[in-house]
């Protein structure tokens, strides 16, 4: 794999503006564009979303409108985690929250939709290889996604039958 090299400092600073990527690739981090952030979208997601059980973690997912994206500026995933205080002190917390990111960052899916997911995971990921929690978050992130898309489809139909 190749990583692109940065430009130089000097071009850098002289342009005055930073260009960020707003995609998610392998080599990159994981932007704050792509995550879910305000409380506010979180309990959206959590009132009005649907849930999507695996093994150790338990994924809620909600499609944005197309206003709500256009407020976002964002017409793609973004990702968000709760990990609550039963789980263990702040490091352990902490250190689920740093492999949840990582995970996600490793296997995000190449389709594109405007979905909010958030990730809550179980205690047992602190013990799980890192392999086994990145395809957990992977097969997770692409049944929330394809699941989205059905719940579009059936809102749609449901929209025409009205008319």
């Amino acid at each position: 794999m190749e990583c692109e090299e940065p430009p130089p400092e000097s071009s850098f600073e002289k342009s005055g503006t930073a260009r960020r990527r707003q995609f998610v690739t392998a080599t990159s981090p994981f932007p704050k564009s792509r995550r879910l952030l305000r409380h506010t979208d979180f309990q959206r997601v959590y009132q009005t979303g649907r849930r999507q059980f695996t093994g150790n973690m338990t994924l809620f997912f909600l499609r944005r409108t197309v206003s709500e994206a256009e407020a976002t500026h964002a017409e793609s995933l973004r990702v968000g985690f709760t990990v609550s205080k039963v789980l263990g002190g702040s490091v352990e917390r902490n250190r689920l929250k740093r492999r949840m990111r990582e995970a996600v960052r490793v296997s995000w899916p190449a389709e594109n939709a405007p979905v909010d997911v958030v990730i809550h995971p179980r205690k047992s990921v602190l013990e799980l290889p890192f392999a086994q929690v990145a395809s957990e978050v992977a097969r997770g992130l692409q049944l929330a996604l394809q699941r989205a898309r059905e719940a579009q489809t059936e809102q749609l139909a449901a929209q025409v039958k009205r008319k």
